[in-house]
């Protein structure tokens, strides 16, 4: 060990402790539930007097394009058949939504500005739809600094207006556009470069006003199937107990929600995961319930947290600080409980899976590492499990903060340490 009681911001290694929290509390076989119901009454002419109701229960896989069954089509017609079997024709009052599960809140207050206009910095909200997130679709210019073209943004339908000042950069260049935006406004800045050759290239940045989205969207579908939907998208004012219940839809299990969380840094099904362990303890998602929420469960298993501050749930913000003794003690802890082959399986595995599949290439690996990484500017973290064939495990964690030269470098580095335990 070096250094490890000095407390460092983490990135999102912090999601271990988030996802680890979940399996305890919530289980692998948990499920978000997003209801539809209604409120008022429906007439023999199929006309309903009153609103149809979105009642938003966190789920931050609700209409991603990741699988077919939580693509927003097939969600949409699930809610739709359900309408349509009840005689509904025509909403005369609202198609409405209710995100109030969690807080108005959607960023921390700490989350910088160039994050939170792109998909990684979208925030988490009681009804999320598409990952909260948008793809910009652009064409590159025919030369290098010639304007690239924003061709069209998917969703489809979504109320936003983009300012585009994107240029051509290199070939092989990559993504470097960065968008701006607050959650609720719909205008994004869309600014850097994309690759000299490229059509079609896809950008991804944060949805405004999910919560809204998602409701706009679900009306303009029922337009198009023929239910048709008499006034705007509101907020709902009425209380869950007026709200009559008519459907339930149910999410993809924890555990499968937790290894791509997990494989992949994705910071809204974490964000979500956090806030939901804060309304199940406090009986509202906010980033302070969520906080007190792991602390709590940090106290009740004898885990010291001395040197922490957990702020968030993915690590976006760098108000978090952990120490490397404490990660090391908590995975260890974790090694010991009935649901830790649950919880390594959504880690990702070096040379095989996830974010780690292409590290260590050409490698003659005697033992399997099972690693989260974390990543922000001037911060490079690694955590995880090193497993002997004979069960024998291995915790690590390293921490790097404010190095100068790029996160490769420093990868490459903490990588030959990682060889040195194998």
């Amino acid at each position: 060990s070096y250094n490890e009681n000095k407390s460092l911001i983490p990135a999102s290694i912090q999601n271990l402790l988030t996802t680890r929290a979940g399996f305890e509390e919530l289980g692998a076989n948990f499920r978000f539930r997003t209801s539809i119901g209604y409120v008022g009454e429906l007439d023999k002419k199929g006309v309903l007097q009153g609103d149809v109701v979105i009642v938003g229960g966190g789920d931050p896989i609700l209409g991603s394009y990741r699988y077919k069954q939580t693509a927003i089509d097939s969600v949409f017609a699930k809610w739709y058949e359900i309408l349509s079997v009840m005689g509904v024709k025509v909403i005369g009052g609202h198609l409405s939504f209710d995100a109030s599960i969690y807080d108005d809140r959607p960023l921390h207050d700490s989350w910088m500005w160039g994050d939170i206009g792109n998909y990684y910095g979208c925030g988490v909200h009681g009804l999320n739809i598409h990952e909260n997130m948008y793809f910009a679709h652009f064409d590159a210019g025919a030369a290098l600094n010639q304007k690239a073209t924003l061709i069209n943004v998917t969703p489809k339908d979504i109320d936003l207006i983009s300012e585009v000042n994107v240029t051509t950069g290199e070939v092989g260049s990559g993504d470097r556009v960065v968008i701006y935006g607050p959650p609720i406004d719909n205008v994004r800045l869309c600014t850097g470069t994309v690759p000299l050759g490229k059509k079609n290239f896809k950008i991804r940045g944060s949805l405004p006003n999910p919560p809204k989205t998602c409701a706009e969207l679900f009306a303009k579908y029922l337009n198009k199937k023929g239910i048709a939907v008499a006034n705007d998208v509101v907020k709902t004012s009425k209380p869950k107990r007026d709200v009559t219940m008519v459907f339930d839809y149910y999410s993809p299990n924890y555990a499968e929600i937790v290894a791509y969380a997990n494989q992949t840094s994705n910071n809204i099904y974490v964000e979500s995961i956090y806030k939901y362990l804060g309304y199940k303890k406090y009986k509202i998602g906010t980033f302070e319930t969520g906080s007190q929420a792991i602390n709590d469960y940090l106290r009740l298993h004898n885990l010291s947290t001395k040197g922490i501050r957990i702020v968030d749930g993915s690590g976006l913000s760098r108000m978090n600080m952990m120490t490397a003794r404490f990660m090391t003690d908590f995975l260890t802890e974790v090694s010991k409980q009935p649901y830790y082959t649950d919880y390594l399986r959504t880690l990702s595995q070096i040379g095989k899976s996830g974010t780690a599949k292409n590290m260590l290439k050409n490698t003659n690996l005697k033992r399997d590492i099972y690693i989260k990484i974390g990543s922000m500017n001037g911060i490079k973290s690694y955590a995880g499990y090193i497993v002997g064939n004979n069960g024998d495990v291995i915790t690590f964690c390293f921490m790097v903060n404010n190095f100068k030269c790029s996160g490769t470098k420093v990868g490459k580095k903490l990588e030959q340490i990682l060889l040195m335990l194998i």
